[in-house]
């Protein structure tokens, strides 16, 4: 794991760069391609999505499409995304209302985002039930359910927030999103978008307690 001061210098330094480079993208329409503008937003270092339009802020050992911070304006014009995919990622971001906002603004009308994140409801589940081997020994080494389901929730300070079903889907709804649906990793309500090569990055090691939570919704149109 990178060192958290690390981390913040490279954005310090770099974030007006990425947000000039995110704005170019917005003033600069995507031309000739006609197939849907399906937007993978923060793959990392192995996610990268053939076919997508993959967003992120790290130059150094992932491979972005586009160079931007996600945690400002999003690099697409309004009502010109058709899907967005974002796995393990809003929980790194400190401001969800603006980023849900921006989710809504750039997709068309019509369009869905499918958001995943660490699931904090099943994680209290499996604390009640004294399950400590549902939430493995990292990013530190602890031996009590508390360090553990800390472990699990804040990862030594990366994640900002608990995600919750609820929480999810009332950022969501103060977006302006309908439809939103609660999923199993790997079930989508719209495969022909969420394609299997997306899906695939949503492995499982608990079917009946799952470590991810799985969000889909619309903009209306």
């Amino acid at each position: 794991m990178v060192p958290r001061a690390v981390k913040a210098a490279y954005y310090f330094l770099l974030s007006p760069a990425m947000r000039l480079n995110a704005a170019s993208h917005r003033v600069a329409p995507r031309l000739g391609n006609t197939a849907p503008v399906r937007v993978h937003l923060g793959p990392g270092q192995r996610n990268y999505l053939p076919g997508w339009v993959n967003v992120d802020a790290n130059l150094v050992s992932s491979r972005p499409d586009i160079w931007a911070d996600l945690r400002f304006a999003l690099p697409f014009r309004n009502d010109s995304v058709d899907c967005f995919y974002s796995h393990h990622v809003i929980e790194h971001l400190p401001d969800l209302d603006a980023h849900f906002r921006e989710l809504f603004r750039c997709l068309k009308p019509g369009g869905l985002m499918r958001v995943g994140g660490p699931h904090g409801d099943n994680a209290m589940i499996a604390m009640q039930q004294g399950r400590a081997a549902w939430f493995g020994d990292w990013p530190t080494k602890r031996t009590s359910m508390g360090g553990r389901f800390e472990n699990f929730i804040f990862c030594k300070g990366e994640h900002l927030t608990i995600l919750t079903q609820s929480f999810l889907t009332e950022l969501a709804t103060n977006a302006g999103f309908t439809d939103v649906r609660t999923l199993a990793p790997g079930e989508t309500t719209n495969p022909t978008l969420f394609t299997p090569d997306a899906l695939a990055l949503e492995p499982e090691s608990d079917p009946s307690l799952p470590h991810t939570l799985l969000i889909e919704a619309r903009k209306p149109g």
